[in-house]
């Protein structure tokens, strides 16, 4: 017995696909369709006061020093975090435009981030 099936019309392409690459973390869509204020992918909508806290939510217990409300693009972002790590000697991560460092850092990073010029302040317990 024959088959007698036939392709679709517009050539069967890719029916679903993951692959959009990189998302603004403010309005979530890919970095070259962003709508964010002057156009900038991760720009915050904060009161442009840089919050240095600590959390241990998901993570077994241990402690990560996550600083907020920077406002950098991606790149710059990244760049700083590289530079804050190994100021502080230990490891981290830049996860939807805020930085995260391993372990309780916070008095350290807050001198730092006034150093270059951000209005840093220690936001929690």
């Amino acid at each position: 017995m024959t088959s007698t099936r036939k392709a679709p019309s517009d050539g069967g392409g890719i029916v679903y696909s993951t692959g959009i690459g990189e998302r603004c973390p403010n309005c979530l869509r890919p970095v070259r369709e962003c709508v964010c204020k002057k156009g900038t992918p991760g720009k915050t909508t904060s009161d442009g006061v840089v919050r240095v806290s600590r959390e241990t939510a998901g993570r077994k217990g241990k402690g990560v020093t996550v600083i907020t409300g920077l406002g950098l693009p991606p790149d710059q972002l990244a760049a700083l975090a590289t530079e804050l790590k190994k100021k502080c000697g230990s490891g981290g991560a830049v996860d939807n435009g805020r930085i995260e460092i391993q372990g309780d850092h916070r008095d350290k990073l807050v001198q730092e981030l006034t150093q270059r010029g951000f209005k840093a302040k220690r936001a929690g317990g």
